[in-house]
């Protein structure tokens, strides 16, 4: 059972290897959800932490539609990033009808056949969560995981659409479900034996205060860790 936290600053990687998070989602701007990081950011993380780090891909926060100039941008920040030994990110991209754009990831993929990926929420604002996992079973030896609320508001309201989510991993060996979004030490002890992922992903719910300015809740920590333990 593993357990993913967001940081965005070198100390509070520090503090999460710390407490026993398991990986990093290193962002920026997560106030607006997550944009792509400073690559000096990236640089130190790597030199002082050894806890894997999945890198955000994300140059703007208008859509999860990508111009040809966004394009341009995201390789060239996934170039950035290879170059100071990143080689996990974290990305994804709609087209404008819901419906994974499976042209701009065939292309980022055989741009970067070594890097891996965690599709992110974009998923979620599919037309049909469903369809957009048949869409990404064929790139499961490049695409790791799936970050999912189940196409719903946070984690707790789609846990209906994640545990059959997750099935459908298990049954298909497709990307793995990774639950995220609104997910705490007291939602987690009854979502986890109902969801039963193997993954699992959190903010602010780790966090003192629920605020990312702030240091992990070691206690929150402490009973996610045990509840996954115990079932």
């Amino acid at each position: 059972m593993l357990m993913e936290a967001i940081v965005q600053k070198v100390w509070d990687a520090l503090e999460a290897e710390k407490v026993g998070v398991d990986r990093l989602e290193l962002v920026s701007s997560i106030e607006q959800g997550g944009l792509t990081p400073n690559v000096q950011t990236v640089k130190e993380i790597l030199e002082h932490v050894s806890l894997p780090v999945q890198v955000m891909i994300r140059p703007h926060a208008k859509s999860f539609c990508y111009s040809e100039q966004d394009v341009g941008v995201i390789k060239q920040s996934i170039e950035e990033m290879i170059a100071v030994g990143a080689s996990n990110f974290v990305f994804g991209a709609l087209n404008k009808d819901g419906t994974v754009n499976e042209q701009l990831l065939d292309d980022i993929i055989i741009a970067y056949p070594n890097a891996r990926f965690t599709f992110h929420r974009a998923f979620d604002d599919s037309r049909d969560v469903m369809e957009a996992y048949q869409s990404l079973v064929r790139y499961s030896g490049n695409i790791e995981r799936i970050l999912t609320s189940g196409g719903k508001e946070d984690g707790v309201v789609g846990k209906a659409e994640l545990k059959m989510l997750v099935e459908q991993s298990r049954k298909t060996n497709g990307p793995v479900i990774m639950p995220g979004s609104g997910l705490n030490a007291e939602n987690f002890t009854s979502l986890h034996p109902y969801i039963q992922a193997a993954e699992y992903h959190f903010g602010r719910g780790v966090r003192l205060n629920g605020s990312f300015q702030e240091s992990f809740d070691l206690e929150s920590i402490q009973i996610i860790k045990s509840t996954q333990k115990s079932s």
